[in-house]
């Protein structure tokens, strides 16, 4: 019985009843919540913590199957892994951890931080779960991010001008000569006798000052391609399940039968992590809004090598799909297919991925969807 319940009369002067109820009482308040199963993957203690958070009362699930709490395909997969565990006893996930998705009574999903121990009781098995919902640190890293992000625009807003200053200064005289040189070219054509060899000269010298004018623009298009940011190894998986617990902040993600799976081969990669990141936030949350609607709602973010050695990311889904004409312009910028859309989000994930050296294509997903991909680096 929680310390909370007990009468108030009562007295923990027998050192068993004491630290039960000790127990229960810090149970009762961590914010974390604990799960315990059987062996056979039955809930047996569902903690204070965990019916507020997947809105069940202990009675509700005691004696239940612990995959009613995961969506698919982990429900599906779950007592194939408990009876491969109890065979083998390879661990996996046991002492390890790993970041998920849980699913609430309503249907709607989360993303989770899941710790799973094992303990034995004689002959009993019990594996103790557990679990940090991570919205709530989610959508602080989006809050941090955005900030971030409306920093790194104000930047670029004011070295825009700077640069448009500067730019402007340093065209203003190539252009000048230019005009200068072709006037003087159009009144020596206007004389009865005009003098070819002036004439040109004035069309050389134009030629010359427009070429400067290319080299000038060049140079500047080399010192912004030089200026790419930091990028470093990275777990790959680890990035894909936050940017996808990111991008489901604050939509409905009830039905959504979604999987990430990478390869064994792929593990680290070289990338900027909060960029890469970003380009999973506006694949998935596009492939959510293209599902809107839909009976059969699937998401799958696959990795694996490609042929050339390169990581290749894919996103696809079941929504309603991309005609050859807006396949075409898909990553033109302001070219958008949402009514209030500016068209400007996959325009940056091709600048971002572009900027790790990779490329970004579209495919039909086998759904009938869409299917994204997009390379990088791995880590070497």
């Amino acid at each position: 019985m929680p310390i909370d319940q007990l009468p108030a009369n009562t007295k923990l002067d027998d050192t068993a009843t004491l630290e039960q109820a000790l127990l229960s009482s810090i149970l009762s308040t961590i914010p974390d919540a604990l799960i315990v199963i059987d062996a056979r993957a039955h809930i047996v203690s569902f903690s204070a913590a965990a019916q507020r958070m997947f809105d069940y009362s202990e009675a509700d699930v005691l004696g239940e199957n612990i995959m009613m709490l995961m969506p698919s395909p982990d429900r599906e997969r779950h007592d194939s892994y408990m009876t491969n565990y109890l065979q083998t006893g390879v661990r996996k996930i046991i002492g390890i951890g790993r970041l998920t998705t849980a699913l609430r009574r309503d249907g709607s999903t989360f993303p989770i931080e899941l710790q799973v121990g094992e303990l034995h009781d004689g002959s009993d098995r019990f594996f103790t779960g557990f679990i940090r919902d991570l919205t709530e640190r989610q959508q602080t890293e989006r809050r941090l991010q955005d900030l971030q992000a409306e920093l790194a625009h104000t930047a670029r807003v004011t070295a825009m001008g700077t640069l448009a200053s500067a730019l402007a200064h340093e065209l203003n005289q190539p252009l000048t000569a230019i005009a200068n040189y072709m006037e003087a070219a159009r009144d020596l054509l206007a004389e009865p006798e005009p003098d070819r060899a002036l004439l040109a000269e004035a069309l050389d010298e134009s030629a010359a000052q427009a070429l400067r004018a290319g080299d000038i623009i060049r140079s500047l298009r080399e010192f912004i391609k030089r200026g790419d940011s930091h990028r470093q190894p990275e777990p790959l998986r680890a990035v894909l399940a936050e940017g996808t617990a990111l991008a489901f902040i604050g939509v409905d993600s009830r039905g959504i039968d979604m999987d990430i799976a990478t390869d064994a081969g792929v593990d680290m990669v070289l990338i900027n992590r909060v960029q890469i990141q970003q380009v999973v936030i506006n694949l998935v949350r596009n492939a959510v809004e293209a599902m809107a609607g839909k009976t059969v709602r699937l998401l799958r973010i696959t990795a694996g090598l490609d042929a050339t050695g390169r990581v290749e990311v894919s996103v696809s889904d079941s929504g309603t799909g991309l005609s050859p004409e807006v396949e075409r312009q898909i990553f033109t910028p302001f070219h958008s297919t949402k009514p209030a859309g500016l068209g400007v989000g996959l325009s940056i994930c091709q600048t971002i991925v572009e900027a790790h050296g990779g490329r970004i294509w579209a495919t039909p997903s086998r759904w009938g969807g869409s299917n994204f991909h997009f390379t990088i680096d791995p880590a070497e």
